[in-house]
């Protein structure tokens, strides 16, 4: 079947665009050749800096024809009706209309259209231009003397020229016929911009990718990424290096050049002074070059790699002279950033927070700081962390926001903390915990592990979170715009990675409670403000948000406390919708979490992460899946029976009630795995409170084997279900099985 060749060639596309374009340009043709009855077997785009290119083969050469019965309206309905189905379908007269009964709404007109098929180069030709018009780029532009007009094509930089060809691989493929702004559809395309500038015919794809690589350009995105980390590795190589790989930077190179060349230049060894990460920001953010080190030590050498975008006949000489200029300025301006922020200490910058807001509701910068310094040092005996180093590391875990380093180079805060608490003969630990405080940021990210880090890292996401909860900022839908969600995920693998014990109701609850005294009483909350609001007087527009908090937290006594216990179990709700996506990304059921955070007062992660663990190893065995359905099976009967005598079969059944001996063998299996399981949940043995379940099978197959439940004798029955309630409160001693699916 015919293959489809499509190129938009153009002035240079921005790197940043080019991978989402092609893949746009792929789903828009795709979508539309499907919606036209056109199925095809395959499709593949591609981007350089100059093109968006398309192929798509195994397209019918033509539309199927089409048949189709559409009902109308009810015979001797209005003439109206008549009128707009006549008009609908094409037909002149209810003549052409055959009539069908409908055996419960009567006889109805029903037209049969048929639509013979277009050729798809047709349809081709009326779909290409409206993509090209509608292509949905994040910035585009007007250019030439066609600008100025009404409905003027806009592309991301001016279009020159389109190549559209379509046919089998055999013979001559045609040109799909279209103008879009003077520019005409054919089957010629340029070559590389300074080493093959000349036009090149192209017939179809394999031909246009072979012309394309004789005129030097590679075409694939990905095959230059190969080229150029290849090619970098092999020259790094050659002089005793090695390459610092760099994914997002090598994914934006490959973008800037259609044939990739690499070169290495040097700067003054006198800039190897200033930490490397600050080196290789530079030369990566502003030169989009590659740092190099030295396997012995570790540590950057002089050298850097760039790739260039031509072959040129002085080797390169003058792009590298040209690269190393703008390298060594900035070099140089870095490390003026650097001397100049080693000469104030961290804490002197402090002060400057008190004017930076953190967020209008939550007060500056320099508040929110002393929020975190009083939170981290009463999380540190619970994580193992030195009370003092840790308000020292919170206390200064900001500061290098204010340095002329990270005001440069923004993705280095944390990091130039750390090295200006050491340069300043702080603690290890407390220089660390600059760094590791924001960590972990993804799921690739790691987990801090020294105990004043952690104590950091917890109390900046907590208050981060409790925060925007006080205030009624939560994430909504896939709305999260202070990435609340990342904070929590945080939190989890900061608690579970370290193996602690930590509550988190208490340190919610506290911590919020707080918040609000100081948000009320300090953000211009005053006893006048407060009778003056019950009074229904105007309250100065800047005191609006403590009204709102007061609105929210403050009945007859200060601090509401259904307010303060309602946001708190919110939240811990939103860490278990969190844990459910950290446990199920590593392969665990979502609803056993459910089941565990059923039984609640489950703050402590680590012990619901082992819960859940020993809970989805005990369903995987044959005692696990039929004690589930067991205990679902009671559990649905309790509910028909609860639901039907308006009440709870709650309370320990009447042994002298017992007819049959699997009552009795059931009654005596629940007593001793409530003992066993109940023992082995206080040792925290959730392996062996499992074991203990699975001991409670056998009985309870045997009662629903041999037991009526519904008996005639309604004190025999009642007792029967109090005996199912029981089979549900011994399992609750691990979970809620009613919440585990299957």
């Amino acid at each position: 079947m015919p293959d489809l060749l499509f190129e938009l060639f153009s002035e240079e596309i921005p790197a940043r665009m080019q991978a989402k374009a092609a893949e746009d340009l792929r789903r828009m043709v795709t979508d539309k050749l499907v919606a036209e009855g056109l199925v095809y077997e395959g499709a593949k785009a591609f981007a350089t800096p100059r093109r968006l290119t398309l192929t798509v083969h195994g397209i019918p050469a033509r539309q199927s024809d089409l048949k189709e019965e559409r009902r109308g309206p009810r015979v001797g309905g209005p003439d109206a009706a008549v009128q707009g189905f006549l008009k609908a379908t094409g037909l002149t007269s209810l003549d052409q209309a055959k009539i069908q009964t409908d055996p419960k709404k009567g006889d109805f007109y029903i037209a049969l259209i048929e639509k013979p098929g277009r050729p798809t180069l047709d349809v081709l030709a009326e779909m290409l231009p409206v993509i090209i018009r509608t292509f949905p780029w994040p910035k585009s532009m007007r250019w030439g003397e066609r600008s100025a007009r009404s409905g003027a094509l806009t592309w991301v930089r001016p279009l020159h020229s389109i190549i559209a060809t379509f046919g089998i691989e055999t013979e001559e493929p045609d040109v799909v016929k279209f103008s879009i702004d003077g520019i005409e559809a054919g089957q010629t395309t340029r070559g590389h911009r300074f080493m093959a500038p000349s036009s090149i015919p192209v017939r179809r794809f394999e031909d246009y990718v072979a012309k394309l690589l004789d005129a030097k350009v590679v075409l694939d995105p990905e095959r230059r990424k190969d080229v150029i980390l290849a090619d970098a590795k092999t020259l790094a190589q050659a002089q005793g290096f090695e390459l610092v790989e760099d994914q997002v930077l090598l994914d934006e190179v490959s973008g800037l050049v259609e044939w990739p060349v690499a070169l290495m230049g040097s700067f003054d060894k006198e800039f190897l002074s200033i930490p490397g990460e600050v080196i290789r920001a530079t030369i990566r953010n502003n030169q989009k070059c590659f740092v190099v080190s030295d396997p012995k030590t570790g540590k950057l050498t002089n050298k850097f790699i760039l790739t260039a975008n031509i072959e040129a006949s002085d080797g390169g000489k003058t792009i590298i002279g040209g690269n190393e200029r703008v390298i060594r300025a900035r070099l140089s301006d870095a490390k003026f950033f650097y001397e100049t922020d080693l000469k104030t200490k961290l804490e002197a910058r402090l002060p400057k927070f008190e004017q930076i807001v953190f967020h209008e509701k939550l007060g500056t910068q320099g508040e929110r700081i002393k929020r975190i310094e009083r939170l981290a040092a009463e999380i540190a005996p619970l994580v193992g962390a030195d009370v003092e180093k840790t308000k020292r590391a919170a206390h200064l875990a900001k500061a290098d926001l204010l340095t002329e380093v990270v005001g440069e180079f923004p993705e280095l805060q944390g990091l130039m903390g750390k090295y200006y608490a050491l340069a300043q003969g702080e603690d290890a630990a407390v220089a660390a915990a600059s760094e590791e405080h924001y960590k972990p940021q993804g799921p690739a990210d790691r987990v801090p592990t020294d105990p004043v880090s952690v104590a950091v890292a917890l109390a900046d996401k907590i208050d981060t979170l409790v925060g925007f909860w006080a205030i009624d900022e939560k994430p909504t839908g896939s709305k999260d715009p202070y990435a609340l969600r990342r904070a929590a995920l945080g939190v989890i693998r900061l608690i579970v990675e370290n193996t602690l014990r930590i509550s988190l109701v208490p340190i919610f609850s506290a911590h919020l409670s707080k918040l609000v005294a100081w948000l009320i009483m300090e953000r211009n909350f005053s006893y006048e403000l407060e009778q003056r609001w019950f009074s229904g007087l105007d309250i100065d527009p800047k005191m609006t948000h403590a009204k709102e908090l007061l609105a929210k937290y403050m009945l007859e006594q200060p601090f509401a406390v259904p307010a303060i216990e309602k946001d708190t179990r919110n939240l811990l709700s939103f860490f278990a919708d969190r844990l459910k996506v950290q446990l199920r990304d590593q392969g665990a059921r979502h609803d056993l979490v459910d089941a565990v955070f059923s039984l609640g007062g489950q703050d402590d992660l680590l012990m619901v992460v082992r819960r859940v663990e020993a809970l989805g190893r005990f369903l995987e065995t044959d005692d696990g899946k039929n004690l589930l359905a067991g205990t679902k099976r009671a559990s649905n009967i309790l509910s028909i029976e609860e639901k039907k005598d308006k009440r709870a079969f709650d309370g320990a059944p009447d042994p002298s009630l017992y007819r049959l001996d699997e009552e009795k063998a059931l009654a005596k299996a629940i007593d001793q795995v409530k003992s066993e399981a109940g023992a082995a949940v206080a040792k925290e043995d959730f392996a062996a409170a499992m074991s203990a379940m699975a001991k409670l099978r056998p009985a309870v197959d045997a009662f629903f084997d041999k037991v009526k439940v519904n008996d005639d004798e309604p004190k025999v029955r009642e007792n029967r279900l109090k005996l199912l309630n029981e089979i549900r409160a011994a399992t609750r001693a691990v979970a809620d099985f009613s919440k585990i699916e299957g």
